[in-house]
């Protein structure tokens, strides 16, 4: 048995639990739930991870890293006896106002970067629907999106930087400029090395937002208002989709006025500092909807475009009043697809008779195909929608992930997403990067590719 004293000793002891009650809540994500970790550690420095990572390394025992728990995918639950390191104490953020760049560590919340940098008249870009729950560690592991990813990008866009630990406790700071290192660790969640500082780029606060509504008979009509936009050269800032069992939860829950009949609604703002631009591209959004025969809302000022996007922000909560359950998928297809996709995904869910509603950043073609259940739904048969699910995508030309990840869920498919020479790849690098395979065992590469 290992002496987690010891452990405790070097770091303190208010850092290492090891009560079964306290264990046991660092076994979950959002999604699933894995074995229990013998201990918990809470690091609140860099020193303590590299620590951490030489005892567990003496040891034997694997690392899972964990920041808010709120991943969709598996990515930080254990998979066999270890220590699960949290990094929700580790919160140091500082705002460098002439170099717009944000020195961030991994317990920070993502809500909490915009917040700070606001003061200056700055703001971090990427914002995932958990932008308020999820940590920046997490955003990283993941390189998270959300819906302004079709212009500004995703988390691993604005890193200049990381500090991070290697399987041997030795402390690292890599940029961007050469050899880049962070390219590597941002979105591997957690398996090569683990992030404990990482040097955002910050933008300035667009000057002006203008925002519309529009709804359409089928989606098929959306995505092709879409495709024509884009070729006219808009880059809205937001492009979102919700199909009609997606409006009908939305408007069943919260009575939001949202046209119950409609196959398909989009929701869409243009921003910047020209203001002339800003109004030119929504008008292109609007004139390519209404050529594909949508009806098109425009949003008067901020406070009703607000209320247009209390829509899209109603959509988890809606979700909860039909199910309690519920299993969010994360796929990207090209949007030249995305009409045969959503019908197959649609089609599936009738055929396992289980309610299914999708929505997502069509903008890049990310979908979230949402799974509902209860306590007496066998999980045997949702696990097998969400394989089927993956399943659609790479038959369109897709992959199995935008945003949340491997992790467990996805593990079985990468292979016939990447082919043997990919996982190679990913295995060789792997090896490279933790021969002794400390970090996040068990989860990305499948069983058959053993390290």
């Amino acid at each position: 048995m290992p002496d987690l004293q010891q452990l405790a000793r070097s770091i303190g002891e208010d850092k290492v639990l090891t009560d079964l009650a306290d264990r046991l809540l660092y076994r979950y994500d959002a999604i699933t739930s894995g074995e229990v970790p013998i201990a918990v550690v809470l690091p609140q420095t860099t020193a303590d991870v590299a620590a951490t990572v030489r005892f567990a390394a003496r040891e034997g025992l694997p690392l899972y890293p964990r920041g808010a728990a709120s991943g969709l995918s598996g990515g930080s639950v254990p998979t066999e006896e270890g220590i699960v390191i949290s990094f929700t104490r580790m919160r140091g953020l500082r705002i460098d106002e002439v170099g717009r760049i944000a020195e961030v560590e991994p317990g920070v919340i993502t809500l909490e970067v915009s917040e700070a940098a606001a003061v200056y008249g700055l703001y971090f870009p990427p914002d995932p629907a958990s932008y308020k729950q999820s940590t920046i560690g997490g955003n990283l592991a993941e390189n998270a999106g959300g819906p302004q990813c079709f212009k500004k990008g995703v988390t691993g866009d604005y890193v200049e930087a990381v500090e991070w630990v290697d399987y041997r406790g030795d402390v690292h700071t890599s940029s961007r400029r050469a050899y880049d290192l962070p390219g590597l660790l941002i979105g591997s969640e957690g398996t090569l090395g683990l992030i404990t500082k990482a040097w955002l780029r910050l933008q300035k606060k667009p000057k002006h937002v203008r925002t519309l509504m529009a709804h359409f008979a089928d989606v098929a009509a959306a995505a092709r208002a879409v495709a024509a936009a884009v070729a006219q050269g808009v880059v809205a800032a937001k492009l979102e989709f919700m199909d009609n069992a997606c409006i009908n939860a939305v408007e069943d829950a919260f009575s939001l006025g949202l046209p119950r009949q409609a196959g398909a609604l989009l929701l869409v703002d243009t921003d910047g500092d020209d203001l002339e631009i800003v109004e030119e591209e929504l008008s292109l959004v609007a004139a390519a909807c209404s050529a594909n025969g949508g009806s098109v809302r425009r949003a008067a000022d901020e406070a009703e475009a607000q209320r247009l996007w209390r829509a899209r922000r109603s959509i988890s909560p809606a979700l909860g009043r039909i199910n309690p359950f519920r299993m969010n998928e994360d796929i990207v297809v090209p949007r030249s697809r995305l009409a045969a996709v959503v019908s197959e995904i649609r089609d599936l869910g009738e055929a396992y008779q289980l309610p299914l509603v999708q929505f997502g950043h069509i903008g890049d073609g990310n979908l979230h195909p949402n799974i509902l259940y209860d306590k007496n739904t066998p999980m045997k048969r949702v696990h097998e929608l969400a394989q089927e699910i993956a399943r659609v995508a790479l038959r369109h030309g897709g992959v199995l992930s935008g945003e949340h990840g491997i992790g467990l869920m996805k593990r079985p498919f990468l292979e016939e997403a990447l082919g043997s020479a990919g996982l190679r790849v990913i295995a060789d690098a792997k090896r490279e990067f933790d021969p002794i395979n400390i970090f996040n065992p068990g989860k990305i590469l499948p069983d058959n590719y053993p390290l």
